[in-house]
């Protein structure tokens, strides 16, 4: 499967569409972006059950704002509408083969339990300081 252009207009969409979602934010003027180009597009032709979408951040400035994008390429990989993983920089092609392979075998229920349990102890913790300042 060939790689799509995302817009803000069909992100939240895409990402709620899918199991998986490779976001590579990118731009023309970029030397790293061109050169990991190849490498992302092989990786979509490979993983089917996958779909791999780029950012423009010079059309999609928004969009890559809203994600905190200060360095490109980025890569963000979503999972059932769950970042699991978001770091700058072009990787070889095995390198991301590695990376998709971990992100395919993530337990997702485990993943979101994780998160509950986070909530949960962000949400006792400032109770905390409800209670503090009572003399």
């Amino acid at each position: 499967m060939a790689t799509v252009a995302l817009t803000k207009d069909t992100f939240d969409q895409t990402i709620q569409d899918n199991d998986t979602v490779v976001v590579d934010f990118w731009a023309e003027w970029c030397g790293p972006c061109r050169t990991f180009a190849p490498t992302f597009e092989a990786a979509s032709d490979e993983y089917n059950d996958i779909v791999f979408a780029k950012v423009d951040t010079e059309a999609e400035q928004e969009l890559a704002q809203s994600f905190g994008i200060r360095s490109i390429p980025t890569l963000m990989i979503f999972r059932d509408q769950i970042v699991l993983y978001s770091q700058p920089g072009a990787l070889p092609g095995n390198m991301l083969e590695d990376l998709l392979t971990q992100v395919t075998e993530v337990d997702m229920d485990d993943v979101r339990k994780q998160m509950a349990e986070h909530e949960a102890e962000d949400h006792d913790h400032s109770d905390d300081h409800d209670h503090e300042h009572a003399h």
